[in-house]
């Protein structure tokens, strides 16, 4: 299945998919767009074996989703755009139970992009077991337009990524950016703990990874 917006990289904000009920689960799903393709409005939402496409900010919202062994794949940007983001994830408190999770994905980054920005205060994003192509920028991340208010209070991390864009030497040093060394921080970001998968997923008949691929 495919879903799909056509306008392009030109026309700002054009939404192919919003999610909010609890519970959604998307299996060798085609999600296409520009910009904002993915809307993760909210609650807890699983997707493995998919291919999300797009430019700026095209994973967003304020869900709880876990995105599994998808391909996370950079379209050419629009005119005067130098670099595009993976994701704009939108916590606005630090008691919400909300964030993304990338797992095992393979972010191919054909064209040059930040892993994420934090569009609300305490943005939460972890990119674990994947492989970042070499179109992610150095630094990572990316402050959002209007400053530097959110890098104290947001949670970016990464956990044993590889590929030509993992190296983390060049990363943003901001209070709120961790590289995650130690197996049990990253597993609370895992279908087991973040979505609490084992209690609905099976249910759905789709494969899944409960845990981490190495401990």
């Amino acid at each position: 299945m495919t879903i799909r917006n056509t306008a392009g990289p030109a026309a700002h904000q054009a939404v192919a998919l919003r999610v909010d009920s609890d519970r959604s689960a998307f299996f060798r799903v085609a999600i296409e767009g520009h910009q904002d393709t993915l809307y993760a409005h909210s609650l807890r939402q699983f997707y493995r074996d998919c291919r999300i496409s797009g430019t700026v900010d095209f994973v967003f919202g304020n869900g709880i989703a876990v995105i599994q062994r998808t391909t996370i794949s950079t379209l050419p940007l629009a005119a005067g755009q130098t670099a595009g983001s993976v994701t704009a994830q939108g916590r606005r408190d630090p008691n919400q139970n909300t964030g993304f999770s990338l797992h095992a994905c393979v972010v191919e980054a054909k064209y040059p992009t930040y892993l994420g920005r934090p569009w609300k205060p305490f943005s939460r994003v972890v990119v674990m077991e994947s492989y970042l192509g070499a179109g992610v920028q150095a630094r990572g991340w990316l402050e959002w337009d209007n400053g530097d208010d959110e890098l104290a209070t947001l949670f970016y991390g990464e956990y044993r990524n590889y590929g030509p864009g993992a190296n983390v030497d060049g990363r943003v040093r901001w209070p709120g950016y961790h590289v995650i060394m130690d197996a049990a921080v990253a597993a609370r970001f895992t279908v087991r703990r973040f979505l609490n998968g084992l209690a609905w997923l099976p249910s759905t008949g789709i494969t899944f990874t409960a845990d981490l691929n190495r401990k």
